[in-house]
């Protein structure tokens, strides 16, 4: 399916201002939908501006569809006659004379011109379905009366408003609960929904005819107080235009529009949602991430002090064997703590893991060297790693970069190279060293390695694949590492 800028590249000569304003209108019409009971179809004119092309459409959800079928990529050409040319041309918003049938529905339509400096750089079409109109009633009456306003805010750029984005998760729609204010701060009229929302912050009475910035206010009494930003500039459509308000039993988000005609202000449109119940989870889920980080926290001190415990053992061991073998699970342990050091601090389903290899890294160049100067350079990026996948790569890293320096070079020094890429859901890793060649007799399979059972076995239990390679003209080493990531 075409998107709207692909459209708009591919068909039209707007300027780079002109495209981002319509992309922003596209993401805000579905208020001006839902108010009007119509689909909505932007319209852009072609280089040839009597062509026209359908760039973005959208459908009501408080109302029947009057299109059936998505008419995005298709286009209007030299036809005088048509609705969208008349606007275009007129730069007025036009009507349709009596109701057309599309697919035997009648349907009333409407194009909106969209102006820049009395030019049109795009046309909404706006087709109601008349069958299926709602009986007139206060409330339709209301999102009318809105939709009319908001129409002619289209036409001279005023909606939507610069800078103002809505939250599409949570911010609140029409028909969660709608209010009309008027000019002097006075509602004129609340949904049903609007008003049970506000009833559980605390109402008792009714909100028409009472001043919407004190009512509300009074509702949030002393204890509790709004959690983003102070609301008596946004309740009168000053200030920020979405806030959260929480009362003493409820927590009500309300968005605020400033409505006007061509020559002054025509009061506000406050939309409101109830989000007691997502401000619940989303605190119980912040509790939660709270308490699985100081897990993986306390997790990382313990794994510390066993590794601490380790290297004061080692210490003490006369047999260079045995302190060999404790140094060796010391620098394990610390490489599991590294992860949940880096869980602890930000804790997600996946980690940045090129943090986790640098600092191991800097470890096992620190410790694993007994003569020369050994440096461990990484060249290119691990990227984002399951978290369950993370433990168990920090200790194949660990194990590899250790065995490229201990049988690479022993004593002498050398640089050891750690390439990662992730290509196609797979993650590759190479620790490559220029040091000693691998035995002529060497097999991998054969191998009585402790730090390469384990690499093996921890690769295999991720699903991935292992080989150890003699390097360029038989120079050092290569140990080759694939992981699936999906």
């Amino acid at each position: 399916m075409l998107t709207l800028e692909q459209v708009m590249d591919d068909h039209t000569a707007l300027t780079l201002e002109e495209k981002a304003w319509l992309v922003h209108l596209v993401e805000e019409w579905s208020l001006l939908a839902d108010l009007s009971f119509a689909d909505l179809i932007l319209w852009v004119p072609d280089h040839d501006d009597s062509i026209f092309w359908a760039a973005a459409q959208i459908r009501p959800t408080t109302g029947p569809t009057s299109l059936d079928d998505d008419v995005v990529g298709e286009e209007i050409a030299y036809d005088p006659e048509h609705l969208v040319t008349e606007a275009y041309l007129s730069t007025e918003i036009c009507h349709s004379s009596s109701n057309s049938l599309q697919a035997g529905i009648p349907v009333d339509v409407v194009a909106i011109p969209i102006l820049t400096n009395q030019r049109c750089i795009g046309v909404v079409e706006m087709h109601t379905n008349q069958m299926g109109v709602r009986a007139p009633g206060a409330l339709e009456d209301s999102y009318l009366e809105a939709a009319s306003l908001l129409a002619g805010m289209v036409r001279r750029r005023q909606f939507p408003i610069e800078g103002d984005k809505p939250v599409p998760w949570v911010s609140p729609r029409v028909g969660d609960g709608t209010i009309r204010v008027d000019i002097a701060g006075v509602v004129t009229f609340a949904s049903p929904n609007a008003l049970s929302a506000f009833r559980r912050m605390g109402l008792t009475g009714d909100l028409e005819g009472e001043v919407f910035a004190t009512v509300t206010k009074s509702l949030l009494g002393h204890q509790r107080q709004p959690v983003e930003r102070p609301v008596t500039s946004s309740l009168t459509g000053a200030g920020p235009r979405e806030v959260e308000l929480e009362g003493a039993s409820a927590t009500v988000r309300i968005r605020v529009l400033p409505l006007q005609d061509e020559s002054a202000p025509r009061g506000l449109l406050v939309m409101c949602r109830d989000t007691t119940e997502l401000r619940s989870r989303e605190r119980q889920l912040v509790t939660k991430d709270a308490t699985i980080r100081e897990i993986h926290h306390r997790v990382k001190n313990n794994l510390q002090t066993v590794a601490a415990l380790l290297r004061l053992q080692a210490r003490r061991m006369s047999s260079e064997d045995a302190k060999s073998a404790l140094e060796d699970a010391m620098k394990r342990v610390a490489a599991i703590a590294v992860v949940h050091e880096i869980l602890s601090q930000a804790f997600d389903s996946t980690v940045h893991f090129d943090d986790v290899a640098d600092r191991l890294l800097r470890m096992v160049g620190d410790v694993a060297t007994t003569g020369g100067k050994v440096r461990m350079v990484r060249e290119g990026t691990f990227g984002y790693v399951p978290a369950d996948v993370a433990t168990s790569l920090s200790l194949v890293l660990t194990e590899l970069c250790q065995n490229a320096v201990e049988h690479g070079f022993g004593r002498a020094s050398g640089v050891v190279w750690v390439r990662p890429r992730q290509e196609a859901g797979e993650l590759t890793v190479e620790v490559v060293n220029a040091g000693e060649p691998l035995p002529a007799d060497f097999s991998l399979e054969n191998s009585t390695s402790l730090g390469l059972s384990i690499v093996r076995t921890l690769v295999a239990d991720l699903g991935g694949s292992f080989e150890l390679l003699a390097g360029e003209d038989d120079l050092g080493t290569v140990a080759r590492v694939r992981v699936p990531l999906i």
